[in-house]
C-alpha cells in the first residue's frame, strides 16, 4: 500500500482588523463636541469659582440672599416633582389605556412644553393668571394669595415645563405592558386600584422614578419663565438661576459661579442617580 504524507500547514499570520478612518473621524468629531460644548465650559465655572480660594467660594455661598435663591429653587422643584409624578403618571394611564374625543390632540398638547420657548411660556401665565386677570383679582380678595409675582407663580411655571417628562417616560412602558395579566387579575375578582398597584405599579416603577429625576433637574435650572413671572425679589421670591443672572449683570462673576457649582453638583448627582438606578434595573 502506498502511503502519502501530507504537506505541513503553513501558518497563516492574520492581520488584526483595521479601524476605518471615517470611525475615527466620527469618533473624533463627537469627543471633540462634547469637550468642547460641555466638558470646558463645567471646568470652566468650576475654576472661577474657585478662583479665589475655598474660603471666598464658601463665604460667596453662606450670604443670606444666596441661601435663601437656592432654598427656594430646590424646595420648589421638588414640590413641582410630587405634583408632577402624581398627575404625569395618570395623565400616561388615561391616555394609554381609555379612548375619548380628542385623545390624538391632548397627546399633542403635552409637548407644548418642549416646543414652546420659557420666555413665552412666562408671559403666557402672566396673561392667565396676573392681578390684572379676574383669576388673578379672585385669589387676591378672596384668600389674599399672589399668584404671579410671588412663589406660587414659580410653582405654575415649573409645573408647566416639567409636565411632559414623567408622561412620555411612563408612557411607554405602559403601552407594553402585557395585557394577559391585568385580564388574569380581574377574572379573580381583583378591583382596579388593586390591578394597579399590584400588577401595573411595579413594571411602571422605575419608569415613574426615572421622569421625576429628570423633571427635578429641568426645573432646577428654569430661568426664562421663572424670571418673568417670579417679579426677582430678593429673599423673597428670586430663585437660584435669576440670582445667577442678576449676579453676571451686576460683573459679579464670584458670586455667579458659586451658585452655579451648586447647581452643577446638584445636576450631576441626580444625572448620576438617574443612570445608576437605570443601570441596576436593567442588571435585575
Amino acid at each position: 500500500m502506498t502511503h502519502f504524507s501530507l504537506p505541513a500547514a503553513r501558518s497563516i499570520a492574520v492581520a488584526p482588523p483595521q479601524t476605518p478612518y471615517g470611525v475615527w473621524g466620527l469618533r473624533g468629531a463627537a469627543f471633540t463636541y462634547l469637550i468642547a460644548f460641555i466638558a470646558v465650559p463645567i471646568v470652566v465655572v468650576f475654576v472661577q469659582g474657585l478662583y479665589s480660594g475655598l474660603d471666598e467660594f464658601v463665604a460667596s455661598l453662606v450670604r443670606p440672599d444666596v441661601v435663601s435663591a437656592i432654598g427656594l429653587s430646590v424646595w420648589t422643584a421638588v414640590l413641582m416633582t410630587v405634583i408632577n409624578t402624581v398627575m404625569g403618571t395618570l395623565t400616561a394611564y388615561v391616555l394609554v389605556v381609555y379612548r375619548f374625543p380628542g385623545k390624538k390632540m391632548f397627546n399633542t398638547l403635552i409637548d407644548i412644553p418642549f416646543a414652546v420657548p420659557t420666555l413665552v411660556i412666562g408671559v403666557m401665565l402672566v396673561v392667565a393668571y396676573g392681578p390684572q386677570t379676574v383669576i388673578g383679582a379672585f385669589f387676591k380678595d378672596t384668600f389674599d394669595l399672589r399668584i404671579i409675582f410671588d412663589t406660587p407663580g414659580i410653582v405654575l411655571a415649573l409645573l408647566f415645563v416639567g409636565y411632559p417628562f414623567v408622561i412620555r417616560t411612563v408612557q411607554p412602558v405602559l403601552i407594553q405592558l402585557d395585557a394577559n395579566q391585568q385580564e388574569s387579575a380581574h377574572t379573580i375578582g381583583a378591583s382596579p386600584w388593586t390591578t394597579f398597584f399590584r400588577i401595573i405599579f411595579p413594571v411602571i416603577r422605575p419608569a415613574i422614578i426615572t421622569g421625576a429625576l429628570l423633571s427635578f433637574a429641568r426645573s432646577l435650572g428654569e430661568f426664562g419663565s421663572v424670571v418673568i413671572i417670579s417679579g426677582n425679589i430678593p429673599m423673597r421670591t428670586q430663585t437660584a438661576t435669576v440670582y445667577i443672572y442678576t449676579q453676571i449683570e451686576e460683573g459679579n462673576f464670584q458670586a455667579a459661579s458659586g451658585a452655579s457649582v451648586v447647581l452643577l453638583l446638584v445636576s450631576f448627582m441626580v444625572t448620576i442617580g438617574v443612570d445608576l438606578f437605570l443601570r441596576r434595573q436593567r442588571h435585575a
